[in-house]
């Protein structure tokens, strides 16, 4: 050992002033000029022509390391000749080979067999030839790449030229084969992957399918990392039953505004011989000085746009498609007040089917919103909403010849009111009176012996008051602060007359009985109808709060609703009304650590009986494994009536339907998925889904079924295959969004890039 420092020592002695010059060079920070330091066993030669190191040879270079068991550095040209059990490493990669030769000065060289790994993004792979191309920029000839760790090679691709940019962190091959447990399965003249999982500009992989209305399907995907703020994909979708489909996205986001456009075009569609299409845009910006805006418009070609084009439930559901654009101020108005003012367009497309056709949304063409608030004046609030709509409805064409039209026009809303809120640490009382009033100027009354200019007054009276009790307690060794809640609340309304056939209904609905609506002034939406109510609530409230987070771990909640007259304000004749009392009763939050629900229960107490049911219980131990049930049940849900040719809302059979959905592994690296929506009351299964994924180290295959009726009630089938190769792409279908929609909890347990 004596000798190996003392042959070391005299190399530096050698070197003389050059090794002090290029010392003093590292410190000007130039990568060029760094020092070069190398050992071994043994080392000769001449310190400015040639320096030879034999035996456990290093040679290192800034961050760079070469290790082997032969080297000669020729200082002039700074070129190294490394034969022999080559070991390179740097701060990006690992490389190994049979001899290399390198220019240290301006990293251009050769390694002969190589094999490399990438530190970033874990690939790696062998060749016949590594080229350096200057810092950061490398070339394999004849290689392969794969993430499979060492000894595994379920799959790689293979090219002619493999183009690795360390720098942009992406690779660029050209005359590709990508092999699955040794078949090849693609071949790509070209491809460029981003190996670290980071936005890069170019094609993705290959998306195919079969559906039954498109028939087989690929897609090809472009996507154009354009700024760091915004990006577009480009797809190209060959359908062999429809022709190519075009799909374009773009995507932008900044310090005051963002939103997403969407264009699909489908030129001379091969079967219905017409251009489809579909535009989607949401854009949202904030102006500044409390001034915002929002787009969202959505326009299809024709009604059947999703149903034979789209890929899922949540499109093919979809009926009305709304058109809006709004422009918001928010600002304050004294010290404790605040104002509002929004203007509002807005319109739908609707989707018909003519099996089951429906009544469209009115159109706001347009509508302004004013609301103001003061608080604390002499200790009252003061609040105020006023909206004033233009509602317009179009003609509709009956499929008889028949056309429909329904009474439209102007309406204002003035809803002023005033509370005295008496709050203290451990309770409080708000009493509140409030004025509704309407006024209609309508095109042409809602019917003959009605009138065009009609308004209506209503005063609301409620008392708010509730006591909040606390308690430290302990559950299985965690501590818990525990609350008591008993809340009263009445109200009083009077009735107003508001027939059918004297007001129209722009917009107001029947609410669903939740503990949110128990404490509301009006059981319905919007404000063309306002409830009549004499009646007082009583509810109870139990929560378990974490003493350390203070997240709320359990509620449980109970309330009854007491009538002390019978309600008359409905939203039609065959609605029935009684002064009957409501129970409803709620558990939510973590029963344990590991399993969840959410269940709610109405009684009507007057004939002893279950009105609804909303239950749902969660067992989710761990990522990738989750169990749901949930069941559903209404007495009597709003049901249709045909009339014209229309249907209208009116009560209708009961509703019940059970859910239950998994994801869970059954052998070592497979998992099944399931997920089942059912009509008991129909015996019918409104949805299914069914899948295994097998995860391995390096790769992930799914497959999966999916069935479901859709708004037409229309049966569809879609099936799933998608192969991912971890860090390189995603090759078919992908399932994934179908999975996390069918099942609660869902977790895409591959590994992300």
């Amino acid at each position: 050992m004596n000798n190996y420092y003392i042959q070391i020592l005299v190399f530096f002695i050698l070197l003389g002033s050059s090794v002090v010059v290029v010392a003093a060079e590292q410190l000007s920070s130039s990568k060029k000029k760094l020092p070069v330091f190398i050992e071994a066993d043994e080392i000769k030669g001449h310190p400015h022509e040639e320096v030879e190191a034999i035996g456990k040879a290093k040679l290192q270079r800034g961050d760079q390391v070469i290790s082997a068991d032969y080297m000669k550095y020729l200082p002039d040209t700074k070129d190294a000749i490394i034969d022999n059990k080559v070991h390179l490493e740097r701060e990006k990669d690992v490389l190994e080979g049979s001899h290399l030769r390198l220019n240290l000065e301006t990293l251009r060289g050769e390694l002969g067999q190589p094999n490399y790994y990438l530190k970033e993004g874990g690939g790696r792979g062998s060749g016949n030839l590594f080229l350096f191309e200057g810092e950061d920029h490398y070339r394999l000839k004849n290689g392969n790449y794969t993430t499979c760790p060492i000894g595994n090679d379920d799959w790689f691709i293979r090219a002619e030229d493999l183009e690795i940019d360390e720098e942009k962190e992406v690779g660029t091959a050209r005359h590709v084969r990508v092999a699955f447990k040794d078949v090849p399965f693609l071949y790509l003249p070209w491809l460029n992957f981003s190996y670290s999982g980071k936005r890069k500009t170019g094609f993705l992989a290959p998306v195919m399918g079969n559906t039954a209305r498109s028939g087989v399907e690929v897609s090809l995907p472009f996507y154009w990392n354009i700024a760091p703020n915004y990006d577009a994909t480009i797809t190209a979708r060959a359908m062999s039953k429809r022709g190519i489909m075009f799909e374009n996205e773009f995507r932008y986001i900044g310090e005051t505004l963002g939103g997403q456009a969407l264009l699909d075009i489908l030129p001379n569609d091969l079967i219905t011989n017409e251009t489809r299409y579909g535009v989607f845009l949401n854009h949202a910006q904030y102006f500044g000085k409390g001034w915002s805006g929002n787009v969202d418009y959505n326009l299809v070609s024709d009604r059947d746009f999703f149903r034979d084009l789209g890929t899922n439930v949540n499109l093919t559901a979809r009926t009305n498609l709304l058109q809006q654009a709004s422009t918001s101020y928010n600002g304050s108005l004294g010290q404790k007040g605040a104002i509002s003012f929004t203007t509002l367009v807005q319109s739908f497309q609707t989707l018909q089917d003519p099996r089951s056709l429906i009544v469209p949304p009115y159109k706001r063409l347009p509508q302004f919103t004013l609301t103001a608030s003061q608080r604390d004046v002499y200790g009252l609030d003061f609040d105020l909403t006023s909206i004033w709509t233009n509602f317009f409805f179009e003609t509709q064409r009956l499929p008889d010849g028949q056309q429909l039209k329904l009474a439209d026009g102007l309406r204002l809303v003035l809803f002023p009111s005033v509370s005295l809120p008496l709050q203290t640490a451990f309770g409080y009382i708000k009493p509140k009176v409030s004025l509704h009033h309407t006024r209609y100027n309508l095109n042409e009354p809602v019917s003959e012996n009605g009138d065009s200019n009609i308004n209506r007054t209503v005063p609301l009276f409620s008392l708010d008051s509730g006591v909040v009790f606390e308690r430290d307690t302990k559950f299985r060794n965690e501590n818990f602060v525990q609350t008591l809640e008993p809340r009263i609340f009445y109200l009083y309304v009077p009735f107003r007359n508001q027939d059918n056939s004297i007001f129209p209904n722009f917009e107001s609905a029947e609410m669903d009985f939740s503990f949110a609506q128990i404490f509301t002034e009006n059981r319905f939406s919007g404000h063309d109808r306002i409830n009549d109510a004499n009646e007082i609530t009583l509810a109870l409230t139990s929560r378990l709060i974490e003493s350390t987070t203070g997240n709320e771990r359990l509620r449980l909640a109970v309330g009854q609703k007491v009538r002390f007259s019978d309600r008359d304000v409905v939203l039609s004749g065959q609605q029935t009304t009684s002064n009957k009392t409501d129970f409803i009763a709620a558990i939510s939050g973590k029963i344990t650590p590991v399993v969840t629900t959410d269940t709610s229960v109405q009684l009507d107490e007057r004939e002893f009986r279950i009105e609804k049911i909303r239950t749902g219980v969660s067992y989710h131990p761990e990522p990738g494994k989750v169990f749901n049930l949930g069941y559903r049940y209404t007495r009597g849900v709003p049901g249709v009536v045909q009339s014209t040719n229309l249907l209208f809302p009116v009560p209708g059979a009961p509703l019940e339907q059970v859910d239950a959905s998994t994801q869970w592994p059954f052998l070592k690296n497979w998992q099944g998925m399931a997920s089942v929506n059912y009509s008991l009351q129909d015996d019918k299964l409104l949805a299914g889904l069914v899948g295994v994924e097998y995860n391995s180290c390096c790769w992930t295959l799914r497959m999966v079924l999916n069935r479901f009726i859709t708004a037409t009630e229309r049966t569809s089938t879609a099936f799933f295959v998608q192969l991912e190769l971890n860090g390189l792409m995603r090759v078919g279908n992908n399932p994934i969004r179908v999975l996390r929609q069918g099942i609660p909890g869902y977790t895409h347990t591959s590994q992300q890039f």
